[in-house]
């Protein structure tokens, strides 16, 4: 058992995710603090206890303390990073000059970055080096765990003794962490995932049914088990909840971010008209190219993931995509 102990837990990024997190972590007993870009967000959950921006209806612990100031994140014993994936270095790129030696950063975002196709965890890396990386990931809806409803996901960190203290500092009586040392395969699953999920919206807005939408579960499972076997990380990463675990729960409630945009843009919408009417993003949208590109560089073959990153890139139709799909060469299951 580690003898580091995390009580004083700063959030970076008060979306709905973020907010979830906060809520959770001062279930958990912990002293929290919630970096807001919005001074307003700010202001709201600090005096209404309630993050009318982006998680209305929901009532937060008072024991959560909203700040506008991101110099306080230094104060923190760790930190969880909850911007979304496209706005990770940037975020981290302010806080870096603040960050202290060897402070646990907890990437809680699930995307590739485009400039780069690096994961987050790279981006971590390169930007504050001195952090301790870690990655949270798994089927987790952010009204289910502000609500206080079961939740279990992972928590990936190399480092053992500082993973156990996380572990034991968001573990919350609803909220179960599994810990790995996998980062990378932590990321992969996160990032794929959402990806998948905006092709099994598209199958079910185009009425292809169930068994289409399961078929696209199950083979887009093996895309992204071959992606990570490419890049070595551990199976059972996959197979576990940041994997296997999200990827069903993303793909089959219309209450995920990615699914409802492929449901929209099966029945006719834009990927562009979509993403411009939400003020929540949709990372399978930005993640999609991304994900094309370093495949293609490890030459791991993703046909699925492919299709949709040629939609959303204007190279073909959503119907095209649809027959280039079901007129490929039959092949053994693997």
């Amino acid at each position: 058992m580690s003898t580091l102990h995390y009580q004083n837990i700063g959030v970076i990024g008060a979306g709905a995710w973020g907010t979830a997190l906060a809520q959770s972590l001062a279930s958990a007993g912990r002293d929290v603090t919630l970096w807001a870009f919005e001074a307003d967000c700010a202001e709201a959950i600090n005096s209404a206890h309630e993050n009318t921006l982006f998680l209305p209806g929901v009532s937060l612990s008072p024991k959560i303390t909203a700040v506008n100031d991101l110099s306080v994140m230094a104060k923190c014993d760790a930190v969880l990073a909850v911007t979304p994936a496209q706005f990770m270095r940037k975020s981290l790129a302010a806080y870096a000059p603040l960050a202290p030696e060897g402070q646990p950063i907890v990437l809680c975002s699930k995307g590739i970055e485009i400039s780069t196709r690096m994961f987050m965890s790279d981006v971590l890396s390169e930007v504050v080096p001195r952090a301790v990386p870690a990655v949270l990931s798994g089927p987790s809806f952010a009204i289910d765990v502000a609500k206080g409803l079961p939740t279990a996901v992972t928590l990936a960190c190399e480092d053992v003794d500082v993973g156990e203290a996380l572990m034991q500092a968001i573990a919350a009586p609803t909220f179960r962490p599994y810990l790995s040392t996998d980062v990378l395969g932590a990321e992969i699953g996160g990032a794929v995932k959402n990806v998948l999920a905006i092709v099994c919206g598209i199958v079910l807005g185009k009425e292809l049914g169930r068994s289409a939408h399961a078929a696209i579960i199950a083979r887009g499972f093996a895309e992204m088990t071959r992606l990570g076997t490419a890049l070595g990380c551990a199976p059972e990463t996959l197979t576990g909840l940041s994997g296997l675990g999200d990827l069903v729960l993303t793909c089959s409630s219309e209450q995920s971010r990615n699914m409802s945009c492929g449901l929209a843009m099966g029945r006719g919408q834009s990927a562009q008209d979509i993403v411009n009417s939400r003020t929540a993003v949709t990372e399978g949208v930005a993640t999609a190219p991304a994900l094309k590109a370093l495949a293609q560089q490890h030459s791991v073959d993703m046909p699925i993931c492919f299709a949709l990153a040629d939609i959303l890139d204007g190279q073909i139709t959503v119907d095209q995509a649809i027959t280039a799909l079901l007129s490929r060469d039959p092949k053994r299951e693997h």
